[in-house]
């Protein structure tokens, strides 16, 4: 394995990069990657649904756009919000679990 700058692990390059965890820093990185992959799993969901952005705005009652933001990793979502596009727009369960 090459190392870059010393670094030979994930953890070392997150620190590097973002601060040590905890860090006001570090908070607000894995903020934006837990958004990011939210939507990611929103945006497969729905393709897996064979339902275009506008169709799950449509059964939730929100906006294409709103969509695209969450897709998109660009917006905060409220677990509301979140459970009507899980559970009502595409029909799948939450199961939360805390760590």
């Amino acid at each position: 394995m090459k190392k870059e700058n010393n670094i030979t692990t994930f953890d070392e390059l997150l620190e590097s990069k973002y601060g040590k965890p905890g860090s006001s820093e570090r908070i607000n990185f894995e903020i934006k990657a837990k958004a990011f992959a939210i939507g990611e799993l929103i945006k497969e969901e729905r393709r897996l649904a064979h339902l275009t952005q506008q169709e799950l705005a449509d059964k939730t009652g929100t906006k294409k756009s709103f969509i695209s933001r969450i897709e998109n990793g660009h917006t905060d979502i409220q677990l509301s919000t979140l459970y009507r596009l899980l559970e009502i727009g595409l029909g799948k369960k939450i199961s939360i679990s805390i760590a």
